[in-house]
């Protein structure tokens, strides 16, 4: 700024004035002023201004698990837009269901002095970032809650959609219901898993349950050994969008086969498959937007003990789980 104002031959304040869009600067003093920026390349320095401000960066960081997946771009994108429209930035990383990477990045973040964080979390003690909440560091957990670490948390009614997944299939005659989700350390795949097990009234036959880390080939060795057995396995529930899509994948390998289908998150194109596909939808949207203004009320001074939010799911009929036990060949 003191070469900016050096070069267009006027005050700091002035300089101040014209960056900040204030008031009491002439036009042609104006004119000067941004000729001397244009020419200087001067950009503003949003730190500072924040410090100023009371802030520290007016920036947050955002841990997910996957920044490429579908489900948490929508995520990150809601996130991006309740911050922007406060003039923050985002930064964001993916820990890749990896606890070491996940600390490595919140407190990078918060040696950056974001604001605030919104995590999606590892199976971990989040204990690590109680220093950094009595520093003044805001926190909210978005889709899992935090391991001993009392903090706002913004979560979906997993069990309460895996059940009605279940009782969906049950309405249209499947008892033999399996069902292929994550692994069951993480949050959302374990109480996909209760869900599942309330909508059957606890009789869970164990043979029908794989549970993961899942890949293509190990979901392909799941459905295989599902078809096998007796009785047979007339209808699946399938724990996310990424299994859902490699359970899609398989069955189309294994002709002579065709099991009713519900699959919990939503899956791009879904609705143009024969049949569609049905789903427990979840809006990721909604999850970031309720994080984020959460976030904010906690930045402007919103007091209390943490709070928990708990987004219901919808089931979105479609066709592909209103196949009924006679419709299935094998």
């Amino acid at each position: 700024m003191i070469d900016v104002a050096a070069a267009a031959r006027v005050s700091l304040k002035t300089v101040s004035r014209v960056v900040n869009h204030e008031a009491g600067v002439n036009a042609r003093t104006a004119a000067r002023v941004t000729r001397a920026i244009a020419g200087l390349g001067f950009v503003r320095n949003e730190g500072a201004s924040s410090l100023r401000r009371g802030h520290t960066t007016a920036s947050l960081g955002l841990v997910l698990e996957d920044v490429a997946d579908p489900f948490y771009a929508a995520l990150s994108r809601a996130v991006e837009e309740v911050a922007r429209s406060r003039q923050y930035l985002v930064l964001a990383g993916s820990s890749d269901e990896d606890p070491v990477r996940e600390r490595e990045l919140a407190l990078a973040f918060c040696a950056r002095r974001v604001d605030g964080l919104i995590v999606v979390p590892t199976h971990v003690d989040h204990g690590y970032l109680a220093p950094e909440l009595a520093a003044g560091v805001r926190v909210v957990f978005v889709d899992r809650p935090a391991v001993g670490l009392p903090a706002d948390e913004v979560l979906v009614d997993n069990a309460g959609g895996a059940r009605a997944a279940v009782e969906h299939l049950q309405r249209h005659g499947h008892t033999r219901i399996a069902f292929i989700g994550d692994s069951p350390a993480i949050h959302t795949a374990d109480e996909r898993l209760r869900g599942y097990g309330e909508g059957l009234e606890g009789r869970v036959d164990r043979r029908l349950v794989a549970m993961g880390p899942h890949s293509e080939g190990s979901v392909r060795a799941a459905l295989e050994r599902f078809r096998a057995l007796t009785p047979a396995v007339t209808a699946l529930f399938s724990g996310n969008n990424r299994m859902t899509v490699h359970v899609l994948r398989s069955l189309r390998a294994m002709p002579g086969w065709r099991p009713a289908l519900v699959g919990f998150d939503d899956v791009e194109l879904g609705d143009l498959l024969v049949p569609g596909l049905t789903v427990v939808e979840q809006s990721p949207s909604e999850l970031g937007q309720h994080a984020a203004r959460l976030l904010f009320a906690r930045l402007a001074g919103e007091l209390g003990p943490p709070r928990r939010v708990v987004l219901p799911t919808r089931l979105i009929v479609r066709g592909s789980g209103e196949l009924r036990p006679g419709d299935v060949r094998g």
